[in-house]
């Protein structure tokens, strides 16, 4: 009956703010939960989840000593939930930062990023083919600086032949990532931080896990051959996707592409009916 009492008075003080309120930290919630589906972190909320709803039941059964333990744990765990998710809290903080009007590495001509994606496509399906490993980034909202820093700045035309010769065995840029920023080549030989994902197949060695390591820590898209079986990969947002043909993964990258450009457009649609509307007021 206390229960029904404070329920039934909350729903009466509700204003339309509450129920915004309500509706933002659920948001919140949920995007912080997806944030971490599917990684360890997921383990590590549910053993704090299961601190959370002992302390009660302790209580309840008074467990002094084991209350006493679950307490003090939950006031040291704030500095460890920091520690232990700051991985997943960066990637937040980098997603929050990513403004659908700060496209700065991103061509603003449809029908050139299609060009290029061609030229990027044709070289990857020849190299595969070859049997040459390679990797591959192209640059979208997440400013790569930091990555470019450590290879060589080249700032040339994407072509196939271009990109094909940086792979060739034995030459100096051919072991690390090139970064494709703006529809040029950037930088090539980059090094990359290799992902910490202990579930991955075993069987995938340092350049795969090394673009899943770059694409947990920006919104690129990775394209990687194998060395040893020629495959084609591709690896966004963390996730790995394989065995790619050039048709598959030109089609991919152009959905994506357009995906992208429609948004932008109906943003910017919207934003020109807002200052319209202004204005006739």
């Amino acid at each position: 009956m206390e229960f029904m009492h404070i329920a039934n008075s909350a729903i009466k003080g509700m204003t339309i703010w509450s129920v915004l309120d309500i509706i933002v930290v659920s948001y919140i919630f949920y995007k912080g939960y997806m944030l971490i589906k599917e990684t360890r972190a997921v383990q590590l909320l549910k053993g704090i989840l299961l601190i959370i709803l002992l302390i009660p039941i302790s209580d309840f059964l008074h467990l002094t000593m084991l209350n006493w333990i679950l307490q003090r744990t939950i006031t040291i765990g704030v500095l460890s939930i920091i520690i232990i998710f700051q991985p997943e809290i960066r990637r937040a903080l980098e997603q929050l930062g990513r403004s659908a009007f700060n496209e700065n590495h991103i061509l603003e001509n449809e029908a050139e990023y299609e060009k290029i994606i061609n030229e990027i496509v044709n070289s990857v399906g020849n190299l595969s083919e070859q049997k040459t490993g390679a990797l591959i980034i192209i640059e979208q909202k997440t400013g790569l600086e930091d990555i470019i820093s450590t290879g060589t700045k080249i700032d040339a035309i994407v072509s196939a032949a271009l990109l094909e010769n940086i792979f060739v065995v034995n030459t100096p840029l051919h072991d690390g990532a090139t970064i494709i920023r703006n529809g040029r080549i950037a930088a090539a030989g980059c090094f990359l931080p290799l992902t910490s994902n202990n579930d991955l197949n075993k069987k995938l060695g340092t350049r795969h896990r090394a673009g899943i390591g770059i694409s947990e820590n920006s919104d690129g898209l990775v394209i990687i051959v194998s060395e040893e079986t020629g495959n084609i990969s591709l690896a966004i947002n963390g996730k790995l996707t394989r065995d790619y043909s050039k048709e598959k993964l030109k089609a991919i990258l152009m959905r994506i592409i357009r995906i992208r450009y429609s948004r932008k457009t109906a943003l910017k649609e919207k934003v020109k009916r807002w200052r319209k509307a202004g204005k006739n007021k």
